[in-house]
């Protein structure tokens, strides 16, 4: 029974009024209205959990996010996350947050996953984990892609947290795949990440708040100031050559 996940959303709602949040919502009718679905999103802020949960009400659902395990083991966010009845992911030992998510898929749950695992700063599709299309494919349920862009404006990765009003939210929402258990998981994944990027580009084409050019929130290739893949790759790099010498002093 979910008596903590629905004044949470109340709450979040209250949030988005007090910002004047507007949501750019396209897509909504694929999600189904029961049975279990991976809902695959691409992450670009820490809000993308509410954001994408947003993408699931006009069905009625609720998402159930899988998140690394350190948000759960936090004295604030740890008893929220289990009383929603989220899916702790140890990255150590993940086959136990795979058998749970499938477990909750076919108990018709949806479970939302970001293939990028972590916060694109680019804000742009990084390479994709394969988790999504294994467990949909596993439970035998749909896998239904979705985009998220806008919610980096408020908080994201390296950047302080700003929350401007009247930040348009743009949520794209996609037709669902059905992987099949004898389907070759590297194609369905790369067939995902080619759908994510076409919804992507159409969610950007419609984005009603267009920046004047070298805006940090927007992509390089349309004239943005965020970095590249590669640049970004280059960071992730320079960031854990750093690390490792720390730890060797």
């Amino acid at each position: 029974m979910d008596v903590v996940y629905p004044p949470v959303i109340m709450t979040a709602y209250g949030m988005f009024g007090a910002l004047k949040l507007k949501f750019d919502l396209v897509g909504q009718e694929h999600v189904p209205e029961s049975g279990g679905v991976v809902l695959a999103s691409n992450h670009v802020s820490y809000l993308d959990f509410i954001f994408c949960g947003r993408a699931c009400r006009p069905s009625k659902r609720l998402v159930r996010f899988m998140a690394k395990k350190s948000t759960f083991d936090h004295k604030v966010s740890g008893p929220i996350m289990r009383s929603m009845h989220h899916i702790p992911v140890d990255r150590a030992a993940g086959a136990g947050a795979f058998a749970h998510a499938v477990e909750s898929l076919q108990r018709g749950e949806v479970v939302g996953v970001f293939p990028e695992a972590t916060i694109s700063q680019s804000f742009e599709l990084k390479e994709f984990k394969n988790g999504a299309v294994r467990m949909a494919a596993q439970a035998g349920v749909p896998l239904v892609p979705m985009i998220t862009f806008g919610g980096q404006r408020l908080w994201t990765k390296g950047r302080p947290k700003d929350m401007e009003r009247g930040v348009v939210v743009a949520l794209t929402v996609a037709e669902p795949m059905y992987p099949r258990p004898e389907d070759d998981v590297d194609a369905v994944m790369a067939d995902l990440k080619a759908r994510m990027s076409v919804l992507l580009d159409s969610t950007l084409q419609r984005y009603p708040q267009q920046p004047p050019p070298g805006t940090w929130w927007w992509p390089a290739r349309l004239g943005g100031g965020a970095p590249t893949l590669a640049e970004m790759e280059q960071q992730a790099q320079e960031a854990r050559a750093r690390r490792r010498a720390q730890q060797q002093e």
